[in-house]
């Protein structure tokens, strides 16, 4: 329930409404709590893939600290595309944008090891996939009827099945562990286990900022621990500069078709997921339908946010949904709210020493937090899944699509005699498997049972 000192009902649900900074700015900094770990781990995940280090002996680990930076600063930019916007751009809500988990299985293959793409061809991908989501703005509408829940659940049910096995490689201490005898361990284990346990405690059984923020003090308690444990270095942060501006064009340009192709699909799959929680906000907040100038605006701020974010090495940014139901519960449409938020994103976004914290954090910590958000993107997938209708053609849907793309995701050396290009975007699983599911659904007839 919304506290009546900020304002009327009627207040409360206009999005142009300024509650008193008192309260405001409380507000604010608890929509950053609440999506503050999602933003950073896919920087951390990605800058780990591409060899940048956890810990403060890798040579480019301050690579991995410009990612985080980057997550948090061009986080707070596209936030303020959405709520103050400009010309079409922008829904004027209080909507949150953030690094999104969706793009992770194109991007890890993209850059790990002898990647295809490597970071500059990944940030460029990133920057056009962007500029293409920005146009998806101006049709949104007329796409959304080939991507119903039966193609939507599936696409983010094959997202967090392809993220899951990365929890379990973290937890148990990373993968350039594997195949010696600490990975695995006990010790690696049991810091994983407290955040998990110091999470689930406070989800259930606190209250208010506390259980908005669970995630991010169970990795606080997971940090604390590995420091008793002596696995935490400070001497990063050190050495950390207190403030820096954004590079241009950080890690070079490169031109890569498949990271490109793939940046393009999964902007279609961010611009409905954007719909859903504009959607949702409205519903939430103010007990109203979406108009169609927020729908566009949002995803004209999806798009520009994402390109944005690549020309300085950021990744992909898209709404958060977590933040949607914050709405919902505080019951504060005040898209100024949130304004105030991405204030303070932008500012930690600043302060590479802020970066350096949260980049020392062992991979074991960062384990235990993300076992629990990709398994509620798996659950979110299968949740969205309970509003179809499971007659003989969508199940036949969902099978084969499901087959082929956990299918090629286990068995990628399946499709070793493709072409390089076409061999990341399918053995990813997750294109093949919603590319299938899109053209069978706009084929098959439907079942009148």
């Amino acid at each position: 329930m919304a506290d009546n000192t900020m304002g009327t009902p009627e207040q409360l649900s206009d999005p142009d409404y300024t509650p008193p900074l008192a309260k405001a700015v409380p507000l604010g900094i608890q929509h950053v709590l609440a999506m503050f770990v999602s933003n950073v781990t896919p920087a951390i995940i990605v800058a780990g893939a591409a060899g940048f280090g956890f810990g403060s002996n890798s040579p480019d680990f301050p690579n991995m600290i410009y990612m985080i930076q980057m997550s948090m600063l061009l986080a707070g930019v596209a936030t303020l595309f959405q709520t103050i916007g400009f010309g079409p751009v922008g829904a004027r809500l209080p909507i949150v944008q953030g690094t999104s988990f969706a793009f992770i299985p194109i991007m890890i293959p993209a850059v790990a090891g002898a990647g295809v793409a490597g970071m500059a061809g990944l940030m460029t991908g990133v920057v056009i996939g962007g500029v293409f989501h920005f146009f998806i703005g101006f049709f949104i509408g007329r796409i959304r009827h080939a991507l119903p829940p039966l193609v939507t659940g599936l696409i983010v049910l094959m997202i967090g099945l392809a993220l899951i096995k990365v929890g379990i490689e973290y937890a148990a201490g990373g993968v350039p562990l594997k195949g010696k005898p600490e990975f695995g361990s006990l010790e690696n284990w049991s810091v994983a286990l407290v955040v998990i346990a110091v999470t689930l405690l406070l989800k259930f059984f606190a209250r208010g900022m506390l259980s908005v923020a669970a995630v991010l003090l169970g990795l606080v308690a997971g940090y604390l621990y590995a420091m008793l444990l002596g696995k935490v270095s400070f001497s990063a942060v050190g050495n950390a500069a207190w403030f820096t501006l954004p590079e241009p064009f950080k890690f070079g340009w490169e031109i890569n078709w498949a990271i490109i192709i793939g940046m393009c699909f999964m902007g279609v799959v961010s611009a409905i997921e954007t719909v859903g929680d504009v959607s949702g906000i409205t519903k939430g907040g103010a007990g109203r339908e979406a108009t169609n100038r927020e729908i566009s605006g949002a995803t004209f701020a999806d798009g520009l946010g994402t390109a944005v974010a690549g020309l300085f090495g950021g990744l992909p940014n898209t709404s958060f949904s977590q933040n949607v139901g914050l709405v919902s519960m505080t019951g504060v449409m005040s898209r100024h709210v949130v304004t105030l938020g991405a204030l303070f994103l932008i500012l930690c976004g600043l302060v590479p020493k802020f970066g350096a914290v949260v980049a020392s954090m062992p991979i074991t910590v960062l384990g235990g937090g993300v076992i629990i958000m990709f398994g509620m993107v798996t659950a979110a997938g299968v949740s969205m899944l309970a509003d179809v209708k499971w007659n003989r053609r969508n199940m036949v849907i969902f099978a084969i699509s499901l087959s082929v793309g956990l299918g090629l995701q286990l068995a990628p050396e399946a499709l070793q005699h493709l072409p390089a290009t076409l061999k990341v975007l399918m053995t990813s699983g997750l294109l093949p498997a919603a590319a299938i599911a899109i053209s069978l659904n706009l084929l098959l007839p439907q079942e009148l049972d």
